[in-house]
């Protein structure tokens, strides 16, 4: 069969044509789930507060202490209200739902007030150190002074993700295990 020198024409422009309306179809038809990372990227960076809070039995504590750690941070008013409690829950059951790489992970609550922690909501959360802001001293905004979000900070002090205050369990987890797969520090 000999074709014209139309229908050859045509055969090469339907040949560089079909990518196009193949990329439109897929656009307009088909629905793309993000397979990226559930939490936000910090971009660029900043370093954990330099400033030095105290622990309720008085000692010292500053993000620096945990070099070498992962670490959950959450900033709320001492009274933890039910969204607070929340927050903590959820960040204690991540970390347990890591295995044997919970170890690797710290968490930390930042009492970003002048009220005194309640016991009765933070106690129960073993392992959770709770830095007390010190009186007179006015936080930047930050890891250590955002109630809407829960806070990762990688091993270097680098704040460098964030969840909203309520994250899916599931999706948070797996940022994690990704994070900490690839991870050669910490």
């Amino acid at each position: 069969m000999k074709l014209t020198p139309r229908a050859k024409m045509l055969l090469v422009a339907a040949v560089f044509a079909a990518p196009i309306a193949a990329s439109i179809a897929t656009y307009l038809f088909v629905n793309v789930v993000p397979t990226a990372n559930y939490g936000e990227l910090l971009l660029p960076p900043s370093q954990a507060s330099a400033h030095a809070f105290s622990r309720e039995d008085g000692t010292a504590f500053r993000f620096a202490d945990l070099r070498d750690r992962w670490v959950l941070v959450a900033s709320d008013s001492g009274r933890c209200p039910a969204a607070c409690a929340q927050k903590l829950r959820m960040m204690r059951q991540v970390r347990l739902a890591l295995g044997r790489d919970a170890t690797r992970v710290s968490r930390v609550f930042v009492v970003d007030d002048l009220s005194a922690p309640d016991h009765a909501v933070l106690d129960p959360l073993e392992d959770l150190i709770v830095a007390v802001t010190p009186r007179g001293l006015s936080l930047p905004p930050g890891a250590a002074n955002d109630r809407a979000h829960i806070y990762l900070v990688d091993p270097r002090g680098n704040v460098m993700m964030r969840w909203p205050e309520s994250p899916d369990f599931r999706r948070m987890l797996k940022d994690l295990q990704t994070l900490l797969k690839a991870s050669q520090i910490g």
